[in-house]
């Protein structure tokens, strides 16, 4: 019922490398982020257009259908290469990614008619620790493409987008970390010592 892809394509410039191959608290931070939310799904792939790099997770790896298409493109190629009906896509340098705020986007698009469940805080929506109905959004997401649209949201006008909001999100994490992106080694380092405040050495 439940694809889950893992977005592992950028180009992680701030980084200064490829920032889900980095160790955190002695794994890859790509194996932190699918330790917490791969139970969700009958199905993982993760994306990426370094495909040897990423042969030692031993799960279906896809590259970008449309190269060089951003963020978007990358969106485009989850939704394409899923097979179940509904499709959570996840970043891969989320260390605290939610996965009862990814349930409850799924319960969401289960219950009604949405076609995609997004976390909308006040920096704006989160498109990569969401929801979607492959269905519905696909078919939006290659039109605004085809018009060479590049926003993430470019497309969200044409279906109906169930938005999760700050009450249910702080159900789900109260700590307000789970759209965090690490994007540099002092983000990485922080959220390593968060990490093992939190959990302790063994996650």
């Amino acid at each position: 019922m439940l694809s889950l892809v893992i977005q592992a394509g950028g180009e992680s410039r701030r980084m200064g490398q490829d920032k889900a191959l980095l160790p955190f608290l002695g794994e890859p931070l790509i194996r932190r982020v699918l330790g917490r939310v791969a139970h969700l799904a009958e199905e993982i792939i993760v994306t990426t257009n370094n495909l040897p790099t990423y042969r030692f997770l031993e799960l279906p790896l896809v590259a970008d259908l449309l190269p060089g298409r951003g963020a978007l493109g990358g969106l485009y190629t989850a939704l394409s290469a899923a097979a179940h009906p509904l499709v959570a896509v996840v970043a891969c340098d989320m260390p605290f990614v939610s996965p009862g705020l990814l349930e409850a986007g799924r319960d969401r698009l289960l219950s009604s008619e949405c076609a995609a469940a997004i976390p909308l805080t006040a920096g704006g929506t989160e498109p990569f620790h969401a929801v979607y109905r492959r269905l519905d959004c696909l078919p939006a997401v290659q039109r605004v493409l085809q018009a060479d649209q590049w926003r993430v949201d470019s497309w969200f006008a044409q279906v109906e987008v169930c938005y999760l909001r700050k009450d249910e999100i702080s159900a789900y994490d109260p700590g307000g970390l789970a759209f965090w992106n690490v994007n540099t080694p002092e983000e990485l380092a922080q959220a390593e010592q968060i990490a093992l405040a939190q959990e302790g050495p063994g996650r």
